[in-house]
């Protein structure tokens, strides 16, 4: 059996170790990935980067540090570049040298950083969400809502306790103008992961009372930004673009853009800038409002000014129009006198003949009519005067009456009623007492 001549494991790494450092490819070498687990932890940043294939599965991993010699420094700069802190989930290109330690193993220790990669890969995404609102049809759909000119009922998407919802609730309540504003708020997570899903769920909320709502707000701020990556989310998106309610946005700070900020109906740069932007809503209505009574007003004194002068002459041309109507009139009236005159002279002429013909006629005819109804009648009034109740009452009848009423049945009759029978030679008064 040949002799192996084996090196221990701490000989092992050392050699792997140099032969990583002496590496000219591994070190000072520009590495794109995306960060992961970052973590600060006495003034140093830890991290892992990742890499993943096109179906979201991990297929590359390596630790990574900052050194707090350098972190301030990269920290700031990315900053000032992308208004954003390194944290997780971001797509970052790093410079630095891969290192093995004998018991942590292979690292990649970062000493640069190209914000412009990162700040190219969220503009990426945001225009990949953007193109695909717009291809399905929706991207303005909430920016072409009308504002409500009077927004007052003011349904609120932002984190209870946060700064920023504190700021836009004190420019509201303590407006110069005193306005009234209604508004309730529907907490959401503003950061992290879970930000797309938080928000909708508060926006599903909203529109399940959209009747009470003039608009919503989505606002988030209170302190430094440090992620704002769940603003750019297609899902996120699309809720506010298909939003029955007109959306305000205040995301951040003045430098922060988001996807909503390009798909909402209005963007403010600020929560704070939110609220002025309402306020001013309700300024500039109340002033249109006042010169429009001022308008009411100045139109009501012109037109009374005017009907006062128009009544005044009037006034002043009355009598003359009126007697000189009256003088038509009654000229008029004269000539019509004349012509009925001169008609009935004509008239009167022929008509007095037919007359005296028509009277010869209508007085013999009527002889011829008479004479009938006059033996009728006296027929009449021999059968009335044989049929009268007082001659009945001759023969032997007699006839009762109630309140002037004659009595046919003894229902018609009460108890304790007063009669009158009458005969032939006077009345009989009775009481009815029974029957």
């Amino acid at each position: 059996m040949a002799e192996n001549n084996p090196i221990s494991l701490q000989q092992l790494q050392q050699l792997v170790g140099n032969t990583i450092r002496m590496n000219p490819q591994l070190q000072g070498v520009w590495v794109t990935a995306e960060l992961s687990d970052v973590r600060v932890a006495g003034g140093h940043c830890y991290m892992e980067l990742i890499e993943k294939d096109i179906l979201g599965n991990t297929c590359a991993k390596m630790r990574a540090m900052i050194w707090n010699s350098v972190f301030n420094t990269l920290r700031g700069k990315f900053y000032a570049a992308t208004g954003k802190d390194i944290s997780t989930g971001m797509k970052v290109m790093v410079r630095g040298s891969a290192n093995h330690h004998n018991l942590y193993g292979l690292s990649f220790t970062i000493n640069d950083i190209d914000p412009s990669y990162t700040v190219g890969d969220m503009e990426r995404l945001r225009r990949e969400i953007l193109d695909r609102l717009g291809k399905e049809g929706i991207l303005d759909r909430n920016r072409q809502l009308r504002f409500p000119p009077v927004p007052q009922r003011i349904a609120v998407v932002s984190a209870a306790g946060a700064a920023g919802y504190g700021d836009f609730m004190n420019q509201l309540d303590h407006n110069p103008d005193g306005f009234k504003f209604y508004t309730h708020l529907f907490p959401a997570a503003m950061q992290g992961e879970k930000t797309s899903r938080s928000v909708r769920d508060a926006l599903e909320m909203v529109e399940s009372t959209i009747d009470l709502w003039d608009c919503v707000v989505i606002i988030r701020g209170g302190g430094a930004t440090t992620d704002l990556n769940g603003f750019d989310d297609y899902d996120l998106a699309r809720a506010v673009a298909m939003f029955p309610l007109p959306v305000a946005v205040g995301i951040g700070h003045e430098r922060d853009r988001t996807v909503l900020d390009e798909i909402a109906c209005m963007r403010c740069k600020t929560p704070t800038a939110v609220a002025a932007m309402l306020v001013d809503s309700l300024r500039v209505a109340y002033a249109a409002a006042v010169e429009r009574i001022k308008k009411i007003a100045r139109y009501s004194m012109e037109a009374m000014r005017g009907e006062k002068y128009r009544l005044a002459n009037i006034e002043t041309a009355l009598p003359a129009r009126v007697q000189t109507r009256i003088m038509r009139s009654e000229k008029h009236l004269s000539e019509l006198t004349h012509a009925i005159e001169r008609g009935l002279s004509k008239r009167y002429s022929s008509e007095s003949e037919r007359q005296k013909l028509l009277r010869y006629r209508f007085e013999k005819a009527c002889l011829q009519i008479t004479e009938r109804p006059m033996i009728k009648l006296k027929n009449l009034e021999n059968m009335i005067r044989v049929l009268s109740p007082q001659n009945t009452i001759n023969r032997g009848y007699s006839l009762t009456t109630l309140n002037g009423k004659a009595v046919r049945k003894v229902t018609e009759l009460s108890i304790g009623d007063t009669i009158e029978t009458r005969l032939s030679d006077g009345v009989v008064i009775s009481e009815v007492t029974a029957h």
